[in-house]
């Protein structure tokens, strides 16, 4: 794994110019999100990307992702990581304190702890990771593209384009964000998951439930919903004796033994 400052913008040529170009056309539109692969393929061929945010003492949030050429699994992906890898993920942080510069990561799966590679990596065919992430007052705010097993691993030349491009692939990434541009997946949402797989959930016990899955802890889920804290976990007892679950991580797990695909076909 390899971490370094970036304190470059993107050089000028012609390829990165026409790449920025076309991605700022589509800035606050919903092509964005499906854009940005395919924009960026002559210079970095990943089969996939996701924007969020994470960070210990902030909400993990997916912002947005695709995949290009291969089955889009990021949002397992990101069920994944939040069933237990964020919280003791160091890949995105920088070591160096008050460095406010983004941090540029490039690692392949094989450097990531066990149950991190397990859950996110393997399971979902990644192989390498290439990001772009800098901290913010409500967390670590990063750009990742991922190489997956069926591809070539990324050149050095690659990595450099990457890296040339970074601080203004964040930039827009930020903005696209800040315009209220988020995830639109086309599956099934958690919530309407949760609901075909338990229809006797209370509408409360469903809020809980997807809470969870975002990352909330019971704190924060009972400011969000205006209920006391002792409410939050009766809410998510109930949730779990109706799911057959005991345990946060289970939730996780059930919804990726269960992908949207097959409730549609139910």
């Amino acid at each position: 794994m390899r971490k370094w400052t970036c304190t470059a913008s993107a050089n000028g040529s012609g390829r990165h110019a026409q790449v920025l170009a076309g991605l700022i056309n589509q800035l606050g539109q919903p092509r964005f999100r499906s854009m940005l692969l395919e924009t960026l393929q002559p210079l970095v061929p990943a089969a996939s990307y996701s924007v969020y945010r994470t960070g210990r003492h902030s909400v993990p949030q997916l912002f947005f992702s695709d995949s290009l050429g291969v089955p889009d699994t990021t949002r397992d992906c990101w069920l994944a990581y939040l069933s237990g890898p964020y919280r003791s993920d160091r890949t995105l942080i920088n070591e160096t304190p008050g460095d406010d510069h983004p941090l540029l990561c490039h690692l392949t799966a094989q450097e990531v702890p066990a149950q991190h590679r397990a859950r996110v990596y393997e399971a979902h065919g990644v192989a390498e990771r290439v990001s772009v992430v800098q901290a913010r007052e409500d967390g670590l705010f990063a750009l990742n593209l991922y190489r997956h097993q069926h591809q070539a691993p990324f050149s050095d030349a690659q990595v450099a384009d990457f890296e040339a491009l970074a601080p203004a692939l964040l930039a827009l990434a930020r903005k696209h964000v800040a315009l209220g541009v988020v995830e639109a997946p086309s599956d099934m949402s958690q919530e309407q998951r949760l609901r075909a797989l338990q229809p006797a959930l209370t509408p409360r016990e469903l809020e809980v439930c997807v809470r969870l899955l975002r990352g909330m802890t019971y704190d924060g889920i009972a400011v969000d919903l205006g209920l006391s804290l002792p409410s939050v976990k009766t809410y998510r007892n109930r949730a779990f004796d109706r799911l057959g679950i005991h345990f946060r991580n289970e939730l996780f797990a059930l919804l990726l033994r269960t992908p949207a695909a097959s409730l549609t076909r139910q």
